[in-house]
Formats: structure tokens, C-alpha cells, sequence
């Protein structure tokens, strides 16, 4: 696959403005959705005639897998998550929703396909590159295709994830940070779970949540 057949569209969705990312190879039409994020009409108008073909998950806190319900029951296709992360799914308690006043808690069926560190997946034409990269919960997980990293909630422009949830935990968060996305290249655009994306390089040099992280 070319570089220029891998077209990125972003979705900021719900009140977290969780970003779900949709990847289609423009060649085959074949699409990939990571993250389907709560309250996700407008992503689901964008992927209703696309040919979705694989959901991957980051993680399964309750404003990454909201619309997940939803993608599956329009896509059916499969959902790839880390074990970690597998029983999150089907527990509120576990993927937060339990504790936010929403009108219903967030219950998923568990996912079709589990993750491992190191993994490679050739799916839509792609070849991913699993990373396991906890610290912001267990199972998190990064997809890199080429110089794109779809990171979740490890790593953002000028911060870091939070670790203050329940599985979340610094050290591990600040070791993966360092040992898997800094071993990245410095061009690598990473698109994270908020906010704008932005480069390895650049977190590199003007993050201050990691000054002094590198060896």
C-alpha cells in the first residue's frame, strides 16, 4: 500500500470529544474505524457506504467503545482489542460507564479478535504494527501504519494520559512512552484519543510532561 491510499478522517465525538478515526485504502474502498466514541451519528453517516472491515480499539473506557454498538450493528464487522481489555467490554463497572449519569451504562459483546504486543495485522490492504502500551489502562494498545500512530490515550500534544483510573498507572505509562513511541521515528504523526495530532518529534522537544524522559 502507498502512502497516498491511506486517506484519515477524524471524528471528535460526544461530550468528551473522543476522537474516532476512520481509514480507508482509497484503492479498495476497504475501511478501518478506531475508537467509535460515544454519541457517533456523524462518523456513522460517513462510513454508511464504506466498506468497513475491521474495529480496533485503543482501549475500552466507556468514551472510546460508545458508539461501538452502534458501528458493529451497521458494519458486523469484527472488533480487535488487547485481553486485557477483553471482559471492559461487557462490564460497566470496568469500562467507567457504571459511574457516569448516562441513560444507560455501556454493555458491548466481547470482541471477535484479541491483540499482542508485537503483533502484525494485515487488514484493508494495511499492514499494522501492534504496540501494547499501557499505563493509562492495562490493555491499551498503538496501531502504527507507516509513519502514523494511532495512539489513544498514551500520548498527546504537549501531555500525556491521565493514570489516575482505575488500572491506570504512571511508571508504566512514562516506560511506554519512552521504550515503544519514542523508539518510533522522529516523523511519525501521532493521532491521539483528544485533541490535535502531532509528531514524535515534537513531543519530543516540547512536551513537558516527559522533559528529562529521554535516555
Amino acid at each position: 500500500m502507498s502512502e497516498q491510499q491511506l486517506s484519515i478522517q477524524v471524528f471528535p465525538l460526544g461530550d468528551f470529544q473522543t476522537n474516532a478515526y476512520v481509514l480507508t485504502n482509497t484503492g479498495t474502498g476497504e475501511t478501518i474505524v478506531i475508537d467509535p466514541g460515544m454519541k457517533p451519528e456523524p462518523m456513522l453517516q460517513a462510513i454508511k457506504n464504506k466498506q468497513v472491515v475491521a474495529i480496533l480499539l485503543t482501549h475500552a473506557h466507556l468514551d472510546h467503545i460508545g458508539g461501538l454498538n452502534d458501528v458493529r450493528a451497521l458494519t458486523h464487522a469484527p472488533v480487535y482489542i488487547h485481553p486485557l481489555e477483553q471482559d471492559w467490554l461487557t462490564d460497566p463497572d470496568l469500562n467507567g460507564s457504571s459511574r457516569w449519569n448516562l441513560p444507560e451504562p455501556i454493555v458491548c459483546e466481547r470482541a471477535e479478535n484479541e491483540l499482542a504486543d508485537g503483533q502484525t495485522l494485515e487488514i484493508a490492504g494495511f499492514t499494522i504494527q501492534v504496540m501494547h502500551t499501557p499505563g493509562h489502562s492495562p490493555g491499551s494498545c498503538s496501531f502504527v501504519i507507516g509513519r502514523h500512530c494511532f495512539g489513544g490515550d498514551v500520548l498527546f500534544a504537549q501531555s500525556i494520559g491521565r493514570t489516575d483510573l482505575p488500572g491506570g498507572d504512571y511508571e508504566t505509562l512514562m516506560i511506554s512512552i519512552q521504550d515503544k513511541l519514542f523508539e518510533l521515528n522522529d516523523d511519525t504523526i501521532v493521532y491521539p484519543g483528544h485533541g490535535p495530532k502531532t509528531t514524535i518529534d515534537s513531543e519530543k522537544n516540547f512536551n513537558p510532561f516527559v522533559t528529562g524522559l529521554l535516555r
